[in-house]
């Protein structure tokens, strides 16, 4: 097999790559280490959007996003209209596409994971044209994930603060009218505390929080979230805890192909792959299947072509 061309783009603000000391000497030994050559963009002073641009026209064949998921979308959103895979090494918070896949969480145990590594392309979405590979998600939980943002790397003052902040925010919620439309024709008035709209489902399982072990479905899942009381926050997190928040009575989950969603306001305020953003209303969502190539290890690669070979074959014994 023909080595790898790897091109890292390091997102050298990352709280977690600042905590860790992770550097471009660092990694370039790691991949070193492991027999892998690779190009390290660790330039603190140039703009991402020009740093992303020139890892698409290097000759590498894979881009490596060295952050958390916020890294991790940007680099996709250029890589989707490229020949290039996308690979990741979680240096995040949450890591959730990571997780997903099955990359090791460990850095040094991720890079020596990138040598066996596969192609596998799963589904992209997007908002207003605006990518995600997670979930985009509007009403309370952008305003506290905001005054998460802003208490970062504060000391124990601030984080009590938030905590304050985040009890007193979810009793005072109001919620949010909005007309639901999806591709197929249905439409629907929700009053709602929060709405995501998640690309492919998220799985029940003890412990298992927002993980996704299908990232093919082609399918758009929306979450609506009717209340979220202070009760609520304890039931929601206790269920997914015990594996069963599913069956939550604030709780209806649907799936469509695409959704518009509709509101009095001008703006809405949405929290997209953990960023928060403002945009205008409607929001207009869609799933494009397959439209990112990215690498897993190699279990998560055979887990995908048993599950297709095992599609086709049912669909070859339903009758004509």
């Amino acid at each position: 097999m023909t080595q790898r061309r790897f091109y890292l783009v390091l997102n050298v603000n990352s709280g977690t790559v600042q905590a860790l000391g992770v550097t471009s000497d660092t990694l370039r030994a790691m991949f070193a280490a492991h027999g892998l050559e690779v190009t390290i963009d660790a330039d603190p002073d140039t703009q991402l959007p020009d740093r992303i641009q020139k890892a698409i026209d290097s000759d590498a064949d894979t881009i490596i996003a060295a952050g958390g998921d916020g890294t991790v979308t940007a680099l996709a959103t250029a890589i989707i209209h490229s020949d290039k895979n996308l690979a990741i090494l979680p240096l995040g918070t949450a890591n959730l596409l990571a997780r997903d896949l099955g990359v090791p969480l460990d850095l040094d145990e991720a890079v020596e994971a990138l040598r066996d590594m596969e192609p596998l392309a799963i589904d992209v979405s997007e908002v207003n044209g605006t990518i995600f590979l997670h979930k985009a998600v509007i009403g309370v939980i952008p305003e506290l994930a905001a005054g998460r943002e802003y208490i970062r790397g504060q000391g124990v003052g601030a984080k009590i603060g938030f905590v304050r902040y985040f009890f007193r925010r979810i009793s005072r919620a109001r919620r949010l009218a909005l007309e639901i439309a999806t591709g197929d024709g249905s439409t629907r008035i929700e009053r709602v505390q929060a709405i995501a709209v998640a690309s492919n489902p998220y799985d029940e399982g003890l412990g298992r929080f927002f993980h996704r072990d299908k990232l093919d479905t082609g399918l758009l899942t929306i979450y609506v979230l009717r209340h979220l009381r202070i009760g609520d926050v304890f039931k929601l997190a206790m269920g997914m805890l015990a594996g069963h928040w599913r069956d939550y009575d604030a709780l209806d989950i649907s799936t469509a192909h695409s959704v518009t969603i509709r509101s009095k306001k001008p703006r809405l305020q949405l929290m997209i792959d953990g960023e928060v953003q403002s945009l205008e209303a409607p929001l207009q969502f869609r799933i494009y299947p397959r439209a990112l190539s990215v690498l897993a290890p190699l279990q998560a690669v055979k887990q995908e072509i048993a599950d297709e070979q095992s599609e086709a074959a049912g669909a070859e014994e339903q009758p004509a």
